[in-house]
């Protein structure tokens, strides 16, 4: 492995390969089919990298997600390595040029989605390059098991018959037992190698509290934790709303979602890298190839969709191997929210046969036309016109574009971005010299509390339903405020191109793909049940509970999750605190949580000494909710 080490430091700066790299490069280089279960942080890419360089061609690697195609490309140049990546939107000339590199020019990597496998005479183009090594990367998506299954990904084993004396390599980070062997079957490996690191994480805390009041209690984990930290949310107007509270509080924080443009991602990214600010608040649209060694905390404010994602978002704290901690907040409403946001809004076939049949009239797509056609298209006009449910039309045409029947841009946001350019006192002041603008601009203001601070996305259908008004209002006063330099305003024709891969055929094409439909919703019914049972289950580990979900079984309790802290601490004397909370309130009347702060005893021994005293009539609660003696 002396030619692995060299090229390791001369390429990647390292002196040594982390557990089980090393063992799977030499699988690899022996020409094994290999399967690789690495957690996140694990260094998959190097897995593939450092063999493929070790020998002459190129390697293939097939990969769903074009923004990390685009980064390793870039990575992998950056280094002086020859690679290319064919993503979508690259025209068919562009692609044969790129292609005519790849067989002639050395190039050492060629990255491609599945979907690409599906044009036979791109196909026919890859037969004819020396491939190396075939790397299937996110290779849970071939199982129907699996959180992000694409059919595409069922094209790979075809090329096990054009190259079979290639070794494959089937990469993830996140996979149940099932979904192993299904990979291994999908795929065809031929006796593979299985190399499956442990997803225990010693120096990683888990911790769930269930709490009415996120807030404060988020309040006093980052003041005890003042390094880096990230809080996940479920949507875009989270991000802006908890910066906010946050720096309400005093902490330094910014945010991150898909709906930034690069420039605003890549600034928020530098502030938080370079740790000018203490908090990133995201949606699960950060993470991918963020390696910070130093990142103290993870905080979910919400439930996840599943344990896959969890794990992943969570594995990126305590990289350095110091301790760390993932925090889970909830309280009993979490569960109808991440039911609305997760299970409602899941497409059933007879609402895809409609989404379907009424893009191609929106379209303009005739009955056995369309295919190869690419079209701009805007997701807030289409559902406007049909009155469909924003979230669950997404989540429809998002399910069509892994079937491979559609590609759908994956750069959504808003028709319009727009940033206030004068201070907040100078549009109260405007406001009220302009009453008849005053409120279409406080709906904006209220729905948008980051629209000072940055280019936010922008939804006029949205602010005219919320106002009592028509889109024409919206844009005319928005163009009004651009001309008098109040906003900065940003306008788009379209929000995403769909480009239709096969002719319609309407209800022959959806019948076709439906019984993925009813899987994989299936799936994701049982997913957040497994969410919901890590979060209330309170009776075992976490970490154990976590192993359990992923196919492992540790015997000892990790000794620093919230249910082992909780477990071994001394349970308090009812009758001490009672005397306590009668001592404090012949001071003063309290709340329960200055009571807790004062007292220093757990939350729910707190409340349950409350509930007594007022039982025997000892205490009152006044309307004000604070307590008072008797």
């Amino acid at each position: 492995m002396n030619k692995a080490i060299e090229i390791l430091q001369k390429y990647w700066k390292h002196d040594a390969f982390r557990e089980p790299q090393e063992a799977i490069i030499t699988s690899v280089i022996d020409g094994k089919d290999t399967f690789a279960l690495m957690p996140t942080g694990g260094g998959k890419s190097i897995c593939f990298q450092v063999p493929a360089m070790m020998q002459d061609g190129i390697c293939l690697v097939i990969s769903p997600l074009i923004a990390l195609m685009r980064d390793q490309v870039q990575n992998l140049q950056g280094k002086g390595i020859k690679a290319i990546a064919l993503t979508g939107g690259i025209h068919q000339d562009e692609i044969i040029d790129l292609l005519d590199n790849c067989q002639f020019g050395n190039y050492k990597f060629l990255y491609l989605s599945p979907e690409r496998l599906q044009n036979d005479w791109i196909l026919e183009r890859i037969k004819s390059l020396p491939i190396n090594l075939i790397a299937i990367d996110e290779a849970h998506c071939v199982s129907q098991w699996g959180h992000d299954f694409r059919p595409a990904y069922l094209k790979i084993a075809q090329l096990k018959e054009l190259f079979p004396k290639v070794p494959f390599l089937a990469l993830t980070a996140s996979a149940t037992s099932r979904v192993k062997e299904d990979i291994i079957t999908q795929l065809k490996l031929d006796n593979p190698q299985v190399f499956s690191k442990s997803f225990y994480r010693e120096n990683i805390a888990y911790m769930v509290f269930e709490t009415e009041d996120k807030l404060h209690l988020l309040q006093q984990i980052l003041h005890k934790n003042s390094e880096p930290s990230i809080i996940y949310v479920t949507n875009r107007k989270s991000c802006s709303e908890t910066v906010f509270q946050l720096e309400n509080m005093g902490f330094k924080a910014t945010f991150y979602h898909g709906g930034l443009s690069s420039k605003d991602k890549e600034k928020q990214m530098q502030l938080w890298m370079e740790e000018k600010v203490q908090v990133m608040v995201a949606t699960n649209a950060f993470g991918m190839g963020i390696d910070k060694a130093n990142v103290k905390t993870i905080i979910h404010l919400h439930l996840p969709q599943n344990l896959e994602n969890y794990y992943q978002e969570t594995g990126r704290a305590g990289r350095n191997g110091e301790k760390a901690f993932a925090i889970l907040l909830n309280n009993p409403s979490d569960i109808f929210h991440a039911e609305s946001q997760f299970i409602s809004i899941l497409p059933d076939k007879p609402f895809l046969n409609l989404v379907f049949s009424k893009l191609c009239s929106f379209l303009q797509i005739a009955y056995g036309e369309g295919i190869d056609e690419q079209f701009g298209f805007n997701l807030n006009q289409f559902c406007s016109k049909y009155n469909f449910p924003t979230l669950k039309t997404y989540n429809a045409l998002q399910f069509l574009d892994r079937q491979g029947i559609i590609t759908l841009s994956q750069e959504f946001s808003e028709k319009i971005s727009l940033q206030f350019t004068i201070p907040s006192k100078e549009v109260i002041r405007y406001m009220s010299l302009n009453p008849n603008d005053e409120e279409i601009m406080l709906t904006i203001l209220r729905t948008y509390p980051g629209i000072y601070d940055m280019q936010t996305a922008f939804n006029p259908i949205l602010i005219a339903k919320k106002a009592n008004t028509n889109e024409v209002a919206v844009v005319t006063l928005l163009q009004k405020l651009k001309e008098k330099q109040i906003v900065d305003l940003i306008a788009r024709n379209n929000d995403a191109k769909i480009t239709f891969n096969e002719v319609r055929e309407d209800e022959r094409t959806i019948n076709r793909v439906s019984k993925y439909l009813e899987a994989q919703n299936k799936l994701k019914i049982e997913q957040l049940q497994a969410v919901l049972h890590y979060s209330k289950d309170d009776k075992t580990c976490k970490q154990k509970l976590l192993m359990q979900y992923f196919g492992e079984t540790i015997k000892k309790d990790c000794g620093v999750c919230s249910y082992c802290i909780s477990k071994n601490k001394k349970k308090s004397n009812p009758d001490d605190l009672s005397e306590k909370i009668i001592a404090l309130l012949k001071i003063q009347d309290f709340n329960s949580r200055d009571i807790q702060k004062l007292t220093k005893f757990p939350k729910d021994d707190v409340i349950f000494a409350l509930q007594n005293l007022l039982e025997k009539d000892t205490i009152s609660i006044k309307s004000n909710n604070l307590y008072s003696l008797k």
